[in-house]
């Protein structure tokens, strides 16, 4: 039996007709004999405990870490030079991982998690729970990622697995990005079959969103490059939590990527999201000395994010480190998972958000979550006149041609084709 391909109720059908076999002891439990002796709460564990082992025998090896007993390993992987004394030696009484994927840095135990609950040391090797297995598989427009910027009126594939490095109070998708791998029944899914499904439904773009699709970048690069051999585009919506080694690899074969800036200020992200500032605008400033398509969300929380004081900061730093032809959007907040105290950003306050960002130099700036505001279209920067214009994530009228404005002729960032 393949528990690799079979969902929750697969397996638990099949392990009630067959019974359960486990290990050295060969300890034998049919279903009726789990019924007769354990209660509903310990069947529905001692079944969640099984599928987490079968995800565990099927995860393959992760890539980017270190561990103790990796040879010739520099102990500046994971201490500070302040740490390490240089007429001392020290030999680790138990082997540690460290993933260097993202910027938590997590030191791992065997048979322990990182942060993002979807990589595990297991019995010294680092492993991905997540490789091959989508939670969420759906087709969206590409305005609803959002990219404005990018294939304007295109669909994209959309998928995601479990996991995520950050724990932001606010998160709209917290039901995956805070899970577990085995908390949801999925079949695996190799590269080749999403791609397939993707030329299938005559699609393209392939989008990693939902969660953090960090936690799953061998998958997503394994989907990429097969992608781009079928002319198929990727495209990556992310935190920008990540170290600089994957992100080089990611950005060699994604198309765009949207990088969610949670506000501009080091205790937002430790309070809020649970993460640091720096990586992140260290990811952004990577990403745009490549020929990756890039674009900015800020989404605005109400009395957390929404200082002038930090909305001026965030404006000076794009305009002054990246420049003014990347996108920027500033996107409403709505109540959700811990923070369902706060009400809504205000309009006003996006509005205000926008045309501190305009003063700053930057040419394209939106309003997003609010339909039908003249903050969703596109202006040339050249001679104002509106290019394109928007409605609940659609492109109602495009006047673009060849990356140009249709009535003064000048280049308009983007990709348009």
């Amino acid at each position: 039996m393949n528990t690799q391909d079979l969902s929750r109720r697969e397996f638990i059908k099949k392990a009630s007709q067959y019974g359960l076999i486990f290990g050295g002891a060969s300890l034998v439990l049919s279903n009726s004999i789990m019924s007769r002796t354990l209660s509903s709460d310990k069947v529905n564990s001692f079944i969640d405990t099984i599928i987490e082992e079968a995800i565990l025998q099927n995860a393959p090896l992760a890539r980017y870490w270190v561990s103790t007993s990796t040879k010739n390993v520099n102990c500046i992987n994971c201490h500070t030079a302040k740490e390490i004394s240089k007429n001392k030696t020290y030999k680790h009484d138990e082997e540690i991982i460290k993933c260097l994927l993202c910027a938590q840095g997590c030191l791992i135990k065997n048979g322990e998690r990182g942060k993002c609950r979807a990589r595990m040391n297991i019995n010294g090797e680092l492993r991905s729970l997540v490789y091959g297995h989508p939670v969420a598989v759906h087709v969206d427009p590409i305005e609803k990622k959002p990219l404005y910027h990018f294939m304007p009126g295109a669909e994209a594939y959309s998928l995601a697995t479990a996991g995520c490095p950050l724990s932001c109070k606010f998160c709209q998708n917290w039901e995956i990005s805070q899970a577990k791998p085995e908390d949801f029944s999925t079949k695996f899914i190799p590269p080749e079959s999403v791609v397939e499904s993707t030329l299938t439904k005559k699609i393209p773009i392939i989008a990693f969103t939902y969660n953090e699709p960090t936690v799953f970048t061998e998958y997503l690069i394994d989907i990429a490059k097969v992608a781009n051999k079928k002319n198929i585009k990727s495209v990556l919506i992310s935190c920008g939590f990540m170290n600089q080694e994957p992100l080089a690899e990611m950005c060699d074969v994604l198309s765009a990527i949207k990088i969610d800036l949670k506000g501009f200020s080091e205790d937002f992200y430790r309070n809020v999201s649970g993460a640091e500032l720096k990586p992140v605008l260290r990811s952004i400033k990577q990403i745009a000395r490549t020929k990756t398509h890039l674009e900015i969300v800020n989404l605005v929380v109400p009395t957390l994010n929404d200082s002038d004081k930090m909305l001026n900061s965030l404006a000076e730093w794009i305009i002054g480190e990246i420049g003014p032809d990347v996108p920027l959007h500033f996107t409403r907040f709505h109540p959700d998972y811990k923070l369902l105290n706060l009400s809504p950003t205000p309009i006003a306050t996006l509005e205000r958000a926008r045309h501190i960002a305009m003063n700053k130099g930057i040419h394209y700036v939106y309003i997003g979550n609010v339909p039908g505001h003249a903050g969703n279209n596109t202006y040339c920067p050249f001679c104002k006149k509106e290019i394109i214009r928007r409605t609940n994530f659609f492109v109602l009228e495009e006047h673009i041609t060849n990356g140009r404005c249709d009535y003064c002729k000048n280049s308009i960032a983007g990709v348009w084709e």
